[in-house]
């Protein structure tokens, strides 16, 4: 490869990684009043000073690079300590292979926020189009309401699975492909639990996205409502070889099967939002059974005692008659007990 070309490719690259990022740096000023953002000219430094969590309604364009999910993530944890409940809109692909998707977060992030009391009529989130890379073009509602003080949890039997429900979406292609993942993950499924329900949603017209796709996301739930989820997307159009649905359906099927081996009261994708609303809770002990730790939660977890001076007692649970699947841990923390000053009074 010439130098000069090689040179250029570099900087594509950068410029695409730093796209999302910038998108993302707008989110927070969106969402905040008073935040002081600085980057330098070759956008390898920044320079951020928070503002207050201000909320309200409003609607925001995400990078096509990285889902709606990615910003979402973000938005769950600050969502609930603004000032003005917040309500808003957001553009850009819905489900990608990188990503946790909007229906994962909705099946599972929003049960495990009502567990620390944040719930309400408000709370929603909603897929309204359907958008997958690299096109795009889906769009997604999302409000929640503020609270004051977090509940302590306890959180420390998982149950037994009970029920298994699932979204299979096709977007800009045959709406046979959805029926065809739904066969061949309940090919699998069947053999462990009848209860399987797996609705299929084909977007048409507008609501379709501008590109082409299909994917599966699946959740089980247990006895004692903990939600563990898995999923999987169609490779983006001219990326990659093309994936046959029945390949996905199975895929995405086993990928739940050792999501539940790996148990615990919260899946892979929530651990870390788990320990930070611990760590805010009330200055009461909250325990919380996870499986084993994703090396996402082990970097938050060395963030969380930068940043809140705070530790968490770790005990391993190796599996018995009592703990079925793999190895479990076991977190104890007590809260900083931090409330929400900005919370305006009615």
């Amino acid at each position: 490869m010439k130098p000069c070309t090689m040179e250029r490719n570099l900087v594509t690259v950068r410029k695409a990684s730093v796209d999302f990022e910038a998108s993302f740096i707008r989110l927070l000023d969106k969402v905040t009043n008073g935040s002081r953002i600085e980057i330098n000219q070759t956008g390898t430094t920044l320079y951020y000073q928070p503002g207050l969590l201000y909320g309200g309604s409003m609607e925001h364009d995400c990078s096509v690079l990285r889902s709606i999910g990615y910003y979402l993530e973000s938005l769950l944890c600050l969502a609930p300590f603004m000032k003005h409940p917040l309500r808003i809109v957001l553009r850009g692909v819905t489900n990608d292979q990188v990503d946790p998707s909007v229906d994962v977060l909705k099946a599972t992030a929003l049960p495990l926020l009502k567990q620390f009391g944040i719930d309400g009529e408000s709370f929603e989130l909603k897929v309204v189009r359907r958008g997958m890379p690299p096109g795009g073009g889906g769009e997604v509602f999302f409000s929640c309401p503020v609270r004051k003080i977090l509940k302590p949890i306890q959180l420390i039997d998982p149950g037994k699975i009970k029920r298994i429900r699932g979204m299979a979406y096709s977007v800009r292609v045959s709406p046979q492909m959805a029926n065809r993942i739904v066969d061949s993950a309940r090919s699998i499924l069947n053999k462990f639990i009848p209860d399987i329900y797996i609705y299929t949603d084909h977007m048409k017209g507008i609501n379709s996205g501008k590109s082409p796709g299909f994917g599966l996301s699946l959740v089980a739930e247990t006895t004692n409502g903990t939600f563990l989820s898995a999923e999987l997307a169609s490779n983006p159009q001219g990326q990659g070889a093309a994936m046959l649905p029945e390949d996905l359906g199975r895929n995405c099927a086993r990928l739940l099967l050792e999501e539940i081996y790996r148990g615990g009261c919260v899946d892979s994708t929530n651990q870390s939002l788990a320990l930070l609303l611990m760590t805010l809770g009330q200055q009461d002990v909250s325990k919380v059974l996870l499986g084993p730790l994703s090396p996402y939660t082990i970097e938050f977890l060395r963030h969380l005692k930068t940043f809140f001076q705070i530790m968490f007692k770790i005990e391993t649970k190796p599996c018995g008659e009592e703990l079925k699947g793999g190895d479990k841990v076991l977190m104890t923390c007590v809260g900083i007990g931090f409330s929400n000053l900005s919370k305006t009074l009615k």
